[in-house]
């Protein structure tokens, strides 16, 4: 095999397809969906993955910022796009210009966009959140009625959506549904004050394995549109999984292999002393590739379709591994840091809890000098 690149990732465009043919199956074909695509579409690609799901069938993408906003822009107008996080005063015109409808918590941002809103003669389709328990953003629950009101009064907006976020879907129970019955209370007091919004949302995916009563008529999945399922305490069934395709494979290569006798300190720090004889491999990726310095004699490559241990400190651009149980091994032969090898396979899930972290940085974590190469689809 040739190998072009020194560490890449690969990316299934036929599972991201499949797993959002999965999610428009397990909500109906009534309800909308908003996919996540912030932060380079998870670290998948951001122009390529939008493309593919304009093809697949999206609804509304959902973005951290305009530079996101506009990338999706040039590869598709007329899209619906939500700007999931807080305009700053700075990008107003802006967003009210290229036509992303921003999400707000306060009178005073919704009266910001319709002065924008009428100076510019173009409506603002506005999202109102709602803080059930996360925090972050939003107006308190038993205020959002009063709000939705105040904002039904301005000139230039238009309240186009109403959401909350869940703050542990994945792993409490109890607190989640507390949640939900607030939102809940929410979206009953605006429709009792005769606000009717055309947008209703909660769901995110954890929220989608685990709470049905939340449903409404958009739900916004980032994590299993890639095909993973969000870690909790909470099991998801089986059934579910299984029908999820990781899109993601990320690989590396081996440069060297060499035998080291025992008693011998490899790397940074000598954090490692080899307590035998080992066949020690030197792969072409480090922390300047994503792959973490946490992850320093704790995680697991793929090296003959065989599980190798990582031998000391991860370093900028190389990293250790224990070959000595893949008598074969040699320069220029693939490893893999995340996907299927021969029978084996790590997941993105299994490289976080070595990594200390979650799936999500991992993803977002792979640096941009890493090349993204994609197979299935039609994207470009």
């Amino acid at each position: 095999m040739s190998i072009l690149h020194r560490c890449w990732a690969e990316v299934d465009l036929d599972a991201l397809r499949e797993n959002l043919a999965w999610i428009r199956d397990r909500v109906g074909p009534a309800v909308k969906v908003l996919t996540v695509v912030k932060a380079d579409a998870y670290g998948h690609g951001l122009k390529q993955i939008a493309a593919l799901l304009m093809q697949s069938g999206t609804d509304i993408f959902g973005v951290a910022n305009l530079d996101e906003a506009r990338a999706i822009r040039s590869v598709g107008e007329g899209w619906p796009i939500l700007m999931l996080g807080a305009c700053l005063p700075g990008e107003v015109a802006d967003a009210v210009r290229d036509d992303v409808m921003p999400t707000i918590s306060t009178f005073e941002e919704a009266e910001s966009f319709s002065r924008v809103g009428m100076r510019q003669r173009r409506l603002v389709r506005v999202h109102l959140a709602v803080d059930t328990g996360m925090g972050r953003l939003g107006v308190a629950s038993d205020r959002a009625a009063e709000l939705a009101e105040q904002i039904r009064s301005l000139p230039g907006v238009q309240l186009e959506g109403l959401f909350t976020h869940f703050a542990a879907a994945e792993d409490d129970a109890v607190f989640t549904r507390t949640q939900a019955e607030r939102f809940h209370a929410a979206v009953a007091a605006i429709s009792a004050h005769g606000s009717q919004v055309p947008l209703i949302h909660a769901c995110n995916s954890g929220a989608l394995l685990h709470e049905r009563d939340v449903l409404f008529n958009v739900v916004r999945p980032g994590l299993l549109v890639y095909g993973v399922v969000p870690p909790g305490t909470r099991r998801s069934p089986l059934a579910l999984a299984q029908r999820l395709r990781p899109a993601l494979a990320w690989k590396t290569c081996v440069s060297l292999v060499k035998t080291v006798p025992p008693g011998v300190t490899l790397s940074y720090g000598r954090t490692f002393t080899t307590p035998k004889t080992l066949r020690v491999a030197t792969l072409t990726a480090g922390y300047g590739d994503g792959y973490s310095r946490a992850g320093s004699n704790r995680a697991q490559v793929l090296v003959g379709g065989r599980r190798c241990p990582v031998l000391g400190r991860v370093t900028m651009d190389q990293t250790l591994v224990d070959v000595s149980g893949v008598p074969e091994a040699r320069a220029g032969d693939e490893a893999v840091l995340i996907g299927r090898q021969g029978k084996e396979a790590i997941t993105a899930s299994e490289l976080a809890g070595w990594f200390g972290t979650i799936p999500w940085e991992v993803f977002t974590g792979i640096s941009h000098r890493v090349p993204r190469i994609y197979r299935g689809g039609t994207a470009s």
